[in-house]
Order: structure tokens, then sequence, then C-alpha cells
């Protein structure tokens, strides 16, 4: 399918871009299913009554929809002897984003069993010095051990989709869910063959004792304040060098901005150093590479999105490029993709019926300062997995109990209201710069606090006295800047967010460490930016 012609007039830099992508009519095909899909509630029939008793026991134990990252959770649990199904509309364990992370982060991975240390290493495709948030009109703030390991995505799915299978699960590729309705036993689902150019299939009729909704911000639970549209790729032809506009290898762009408050959104890009092309990699050191992951995001409220988020903002990507990055640029792959970004100020996701758990970014499981549900879930799942085993060992499927499986950490209940500074959303007076100044404040103060602080920060593990010295820091070098942000909150959500804050101070910092636990043991050497 290619982009239909009013398209290509109205976004031509983006046509022009992805005509040189192997595949680009289908990844923009995709792109506008994941537009037409994104916020609709209808495209999933959700039974409004129970049926009776299943004549027969339910084919599987877990139904899993969604077949990308949230493949862990059908690794994992197969792995423990249970029945498992996973569908997706497109291929299983066929990815759309890179992904970046500490490497602390990534010992739930061995811890689980799913893989060895040695594997969980080799994941790492390069792991470069330090990062840095750099904000427009303001200053530069380096970080050390924040998503300094670029992680191979291709390899990490294909892994487990492999592992899910050998644990004996069943894989339904081209599978999309038409609805289900809960009964006393079981869930029965109803899906429809989803692959492209051809007629639609038969539907296909399934039963299991427990439904994961894996299916992110497309999910008919999914439920968010805020929207966080990504857009971007690994880019190659970028002038290497110590300049802003420049890639250097050693260094990662966790945040930065290059302008103020356009179109009434504030863009922040996002960069991560990338290893060279996979037929390049004979003989070659990854710090001679020219590649470079790029993000474009914003955050908007759903209802101001727009017709094409992501194709607008597409377009934006390619236009504004050059104040980001100089070089010969030129798209290798594409990443993209809505990222509900929901500021833990209203009543949190939750099961919506007996047998249904969401997981993921369906349950708005995702960091509110990194974007990304990849860190959330890494650090997440073995907990979450080991809570679902015990749910079905005991039979214990109903919505209380389901709830009950993961408390999410008081750091980020507390650090999700921060998601508004990043939004114009109630912005006085029309100021193109507020934003800046407000992020150039905490993030100065960050700096100031100490590396230590800073990170836990970014890892979204901060306690509570570090929390109060961040926020009095911050008012001390912006003394307007409680007054800005909270002129954007309501007063019930100021009332809530004070009360998460309360939380935070009531709880032990280590409750969010436990997730991660331990330091990964020390494997063989992996490729870093500098020799």
């Amino acid at each position: 399918m290619s982009l239909p012609g009013y398209l290509s007039a109205r976004f031509p830099r983006t046509r022009a871009c992805f005509q040189e992508v192997p595949g680009g009519d289908d990844i923009l095909a995709h792109v506008l299913d994941l537009e037409a899909r994104f916020g609709r509630r209808d495209h999933v029939a959700i039974a409004p009554s129970p049926d009776g008793p299943f004549s027969r026991p339910p084919d599987f134990d877990v139904a899993l929809a969604g077949g990308g990252l949230s493949l862990i959770y059908a690794a994992a649990l197969a792995r423990q002897g249970f029945r498992v199904a996973v569908f997706d509309r497109r291929r299983i364990g066929c990815g759309h984003r890179e992904w970046n992370i500490s490497r602390d982060e990534l010992f739930p991975l061995w811890q689980s069993g799913l893989f060895t240390r040695d594997e969980v290493d080799r994941l790492i495709k390069m792991q470069y010095r330090v990062g840095l948030c750099r904000w427009h009109g303001g200053g530069t703030y380096p970080v050390a051990g924040v998503l300094d390991c670029v992680v191979d995505a291709e390899a990490l799915l294909s892994g487990l989709r492999q592992r899910a299978l050998s644990a004996g699960a069943t894989l339904l590729d081209h599978h999309g869910l038409e609805g289900y309705r809960v009964g006393p036993s079981g869930v029965t689902l109803t899906l429809r063959e989803t692959t492209a150019g051809e007629r639609p299939g038969d539907p296909v009729k399934l039963t299991a004792r427990l439904l994961l909704d894996g299916m992110g911000a497309s999910s008919p639970h999914a439920r968010f304040d805020l929207s966080c549209p990504t857009v971007g790729g690994i880019m190659s032809g970028l002038h290497r060098g110590k300049d802003p506009l420049d890639l250097d290898p050693e260094v990662g762009e966790i945040l930065v901005t290059t302008e103020g408050i356009e179109q009434n959104r504030q863009h922040i890009w996002e960069g991560f150093p990338a290893p060279p092309r996979p037929n390049d990699d004979q003989g070659r050191d990854p710090a001679t590479a020219d590649r470079m992951t790029i993000y474009l995001f914003h955050y908007c409220e759903p209802r101001h999105l727009g017709q094409h988020p992501l194709l607008d903002l597409y377009e934006r990507f390619f236009t504004t490029l050059p104040r980001y990055k100089r070089g010969a640029l030129s798209l290798d792959k594409a990443t993209y993709g809505f990222i509900p970004a929901y500021t833990r100020l209203q009543p949190m996701p939750v099961s919506p019926a007996p047998r249904v758990l969401l997981v993921g970014d369906a349950a708005s499981r995702h960091s509110p300062l990194t974007f990304c549900g990849f860190g959330s879930m890494i650090r997440s799942f073995w907990p979450i997995s080991q809570g679902i085993a015990a749910c079905l060992r005991g039979d214990r499927l109903t919505r209380r109990a389901l709830a009950g499986i993961f408390v999410e950490p008081p750091a980020l209940r507390v650090m999700g209201g921060l998601t508004l500074m990043m939004s114009p959303r109630g912005s006085v007076g029309g100021d193109p710069g507020a934003i800046n100044r407000l992020l150039d404040a905490a993030f100065a103060t960050l700096a100031e606090l100490g590396e230590g602080v800073y990170a836990s920060f970014i890892r979204d593990e901060i306690g509570y006295s570090d929390f109060v010295c961040f926020m009095r820091g911050s008012a001390r070098r912006y003394p307007a800047i409680y007054r800005e942000a909270f002129r954007r909150l309501s007063i019930r959500e100021i009332l809530i967010w004070a009360g998460r804050l309360a939380a935070l101070a009531m709880r032990p910092r280590k409750e969010h460490k436990a997730l991660t636990g331990k330091v990964l043991a020390k494997g063989p050497p992996v490729p870093r930016s500098s020799p």
C-alpha cells in the first residue's frame, strides 16, 4: 500500500524519505493504521454480559493480545508450564522501535532464566560514555549510567519469540482481536486474520482462563490524559565531531530542545549513537560509525492530536532535523509509535473485568521521563509474571486479585505529574520559552545535587529526601517554577500529587530497587563507543 496521493502532497518530505527505505510503503501503511486505531474504543467488541460456564476446559491458561515487547510475558509464563497463546495483527516479535537502557536494569532478563548472563551481554550492541540533557536557551547537563546501552531490539524480540515457541506457546501471527466475552470459567476471544493484501479470513475462536492485554496505546482499555506521539529512526551520514550539531559516539542525548514552543507544542529530541550497519560490522570499530537513533516527540492532550499526528510529526522531523544534527542524513530504519503519557493524577487503569489484566503501555506502565515503556517493562515483567503465575495456580483471577499483582513504585506516582512540565497545557501568555526555563531550572538542580541523584531521577528511582532537595533547589534557581507548574493543575490534581509525595515519604526507596535487585555480573566485553 502506498501513501495516498493527497497525503503525499501534504507530507512530501516524509514520502520522499520513505521511498529510500526498503518496505517504505508498508511502513507508511502501518503508520496510517496506528493513527486510525489510536484512541479508539470501538475496534474491539466487548460483550456486556458473561457467558455461562464452558462445556470443556479452556484451550489455554493465558491468551496474550499483542506480540511486541509484551511477548516477554508469554515466554516467562510458558516456561513455567502454563498453556499460552499469543496473537498480533502483525508478525509476533516484530518491532518498530529501538531501545536504550542501563546495564544494571537488564538484570531481570537473566534473573528470570529467559537469557543467560552472556546472552544479555550480547544483546548490548554498544555503550556510550555519558548522556546529557540540553535545553534551548539554557545549559547542558551530563550524567553517566542512564540509557547508555544500545539494545539489539531485533535480537531481543527474536529471542523472546524462540523461547516462547520452545516452551510450547502457540503463536498466531497476523490475527487481530475482534472481541471477547468474559465468563465465570474463562474468556472467549474472537480473532480474525489480518494478512495484508488478502481477504479477511473466517473468525477464529479460542478460550483462555486469563486474557493479558498487551496492545499498548491501541488497547480498547488504555486510558491516558496525555499522549506522546514519537517518530524518528536510525539515521546515517551524520557529521562526526564535538559540536552540538555533530555526532559524538561517546555521548548519548537523553533530552534536547532546539527551540521553544512552536505550533503550541514543545518538541523534544532524543538521540543515541548507533552501531554500524550489520554488513559493516566486520573489522569495524563502533566508534567509527556515522549513525544515530534519533527521535522527535511532544506531549499533547489526545483531543488536540489532529488527524495524522505521526505523519505530521514525521514531516516536522525531516524538516527541522538540521536544527538538531547535520550531515548527509538518510533514514536506515523507521521508529515510531504512540506512548500513552499518563500523569498519574487520574485513577490508574485497572483490570476492566475479572480474568483480564493490562500490561505494558496498555496499563500506562511507562517512564514519565524517558517516554518509553521499555525500561519499565524490563524492570517489572518478572515480579508481574510471578504474580500472574500465583493467581493462575490459585485460580484467583478476580479484578481485586489481578490489581494486587503489581503496586507501582511511589517515585513513579510522584514523577508522573512532571510530564506536564513538557506540555504547553495551560501555558500562560503564550511564552515560547516557558517550558525550557522550567526544565533548565530542574536539570541544573539535578546536576548540582550530584550524579547519583541525577541518575536515580532519570531512572525513576529517586527517594523522598532527594526529591525534596530537588524541589527546593529548583525553586531557588527559578522562584516562579511551582507557581507556573501548579497553574497547569486543578485543585484536585494538586491534592492528588501532594498525597503521592506523602506516600513517597512513607515508603522506602529500596522498594523500587528490588525490581532490578543486583548489578549484572561482568560478562564478556561488549562493543563500546570508544577503544
